[in-house]
């Protein structure tokens, strides 16, 4: 008996002196134990698609080897500090690696995938964690093969003269060019820079089923926090701290640790400023009795986004002249809901929304005469100067909205539109109606007798410092329809029951 006590204690007090194990590698990502599985597997498809198409493109070069950079650990400014890292966004689709300074290959004609990750020096773990060896990235990441990047030159000479495509090509959403993949040793390898953007980009914009799932999730989390928001709010209170309700909320619930884009939290005369929040509007106002609220926000999930937008009384209780405008708002984004399916042109659906804002807002008295006239004056644009909606996915504005051969739109309001394509099964996309008093807008349209016609100007200042109304959900294209992603309170009803709670 003694014995056995004896081996006991000193079996026990051996396991408290040992070292700890790594983490046992999993072949997916989940935060924590109550947040969302994603399976590596779903990068798997996603390559799997990738040389799928890649093999159906005319002239494609003998023995193409996909190279993809990963983005780079930084630092701010010229500081030591380094901000959280957030995965590059084609990377993140082919390979899912949360680590920065990586490359990955893809053979296309095998499909065999390769993992290059950084040979990191011994003072790492004493400020970073444990070194994790090879045989750890290839079972975390569900990849053929693991090597350092060190090494790229030699291991990529081995696929019999390869060509190696890179990405080099404009997203057309923010105007900014996409850097190609560079190594030590690349200028030794045939390399194409003409293809692989333009296929990767046709990849991003139809979801498979597993990106639809981490979507369904990151909205349910944000919508949630949205919710948590309206039931938190209270004139007094600074617009900061509703969005500190709203980041808890996706950080203690739903393992997001970063949001998709900079929290807009818009009360009052701020609801008009579109992209309000940033560092020199910095969510700073106090609430007022009476104020209406624009909040526009939404966590990210594994670098997959949410963008919701939800308007509402901060002191819950809408009065008429909110009830008219948010409405006006409502029945636009219903009509689009409604109308939108496969084979659907998008600008067609930012002039059906522009059209049914219109006709409301004369109904309220704010405007007068023909809607079809107020349509060829572009009088929508001045209440809704954005476009109804935009691609969403591993970026909150998606990459592209603009293919080859699609040219974007000329007219007033429909040019902002951030995609021009028609409708496809599993695209996600936005529906964001909105109605605004922007001051820089409507001071020029008084003074325009082509716009100013129908303007009922003293109606129209009562809204002066109103702001604006934005309903904003996150939606997938079925075989007939949508699907809604988000699930937030949208009539008036919905909302002041869930407010007065």
């Amino acid at each position: 008996r003694n014995k056995g006590f004896l081996f006991f204690f000193f079996s026990s007090m051996s396991d408290v002196h040992a070292w700890p194990e790594l983490p046992e590698p999993a072949p997916f990502f989940q935060l924590g134990p109550n947040t969302f599985k994603v399976p590596m597997t779903m990068h798997a498809d996603n390559r799997q698609r990738l040389v799928e198409r890649l093999r159906k493109v005319d002239g494609l070069p003998e023995n193409s080897v996909v190279v993809l950079q990963a983005g780079k650990a930084v630092v701010r400014h010229n500081t030591d500090h380094e901000p959280l890292f957030r995965q590059e966004s084609f990377f993140q689709w082919a390979f899912g690696v949360k680590e920065p300074d990586a490359y990955g290959a893809i053979d296309v004609s095998s499909g065999r995938s390769l993992l290059f990750v950084p040979l990191l020096p011994p003072e790492y773990a004493i400020w970073m964690g444990r070194i994790k060896p090879l045989e750890y990235f290839k079972a975390s990441y569900a990849v053929d093969e693991v090597h350092y990047v060190g090494e790229m030159e030699s291991i990529l000479s081995k696929f019999n003269s390869p060509t190696l495509l890179v990405l080099s090509g404009l997203n057309t959403d923010s105007g900014e060019h996409v850097q190609s993949a560079k190594f030590n040793g690349i200028d030794k390898f045939k390399v194409n820079e003409d293809i692989l953007h333009e296929e990767m980009c046709e990849c991003r914009v139809i979801k498979s089923d597993a990106e639809i799932a981490v979507l369904r999730y990151t909205n349910k989390i944000s919508s949630d926090a949205h919710i948590a928001v309206m039931k938190h709010i209270e004139p007094g209170m600074s617009e900061f701290q509703l969005e500190s309700v709203f980041l808890n909320h996706c950080y203690y619930h739903g393992g997001m640790r970063i949001m998709s884009y900079t929290c807009i939290c818009g009360t009052g005369p701020n609801g008009a400023v579109l992209h309000y929040g940033h560092a020199g509007a910095a969510n700073e106002r106090v609430l007022r009795d009476g104020d209406m609220c624009l909040f526009d926000m939404g966590g990210e999930y594994h670098c997959y986004a949410s963008d919701i937008t939800c308007s509402f009384p901060a002191n819950g209780k809408f009065t008429p002249k909110q009830k008219l405008i948010y409405e006006a708002v409502l029945a636009a984004r219903n009509a689009v809901m409604a109308a939108a399916k496969p084979g659907v042109k998008w600008g067609d659906m930012h002039r059906l929304a522009e059209r049914i804002q219109l006709e409301e807002l004369k109904k309220g008295g704010l405007l007068q005469g023909d809607v079809a006239d107020m349509v060829a004056a572009h009088v929508g644009a001045l209440f809704m100067p954005h476009g109804l909606g935009h691609l969403i996915g591993l970026d909150t504005h998606d990459v592209g909205g603009y293919p080859r051969g699609l040219e974007r739109a000329k007219e007033p309001g429909v040019c902002k539109l951030r995609t021009g394509r028609t409708l496809v099964k599993n695209m996600v996309l936005t529906i964001e109606p909105g109605i605004y008093f922007i001051e820089a807008l409507l001071v020029n349209a008084f003074a325009n007798p082509a716009q100013a016609v129908f303007l009922v100007k003293d109606r129209i200042m009562e809204y002066a410092s109103f702001g604006g109304v934005r309903i904003e959900d996150d939606v997938v294209v079925t075989d007939t329809g949508v699907e809604n992603l988000t699930q937030v309170p949208r009539t008036v009803e919905e909302i002041e029951k869930i407010m007065a709670k």
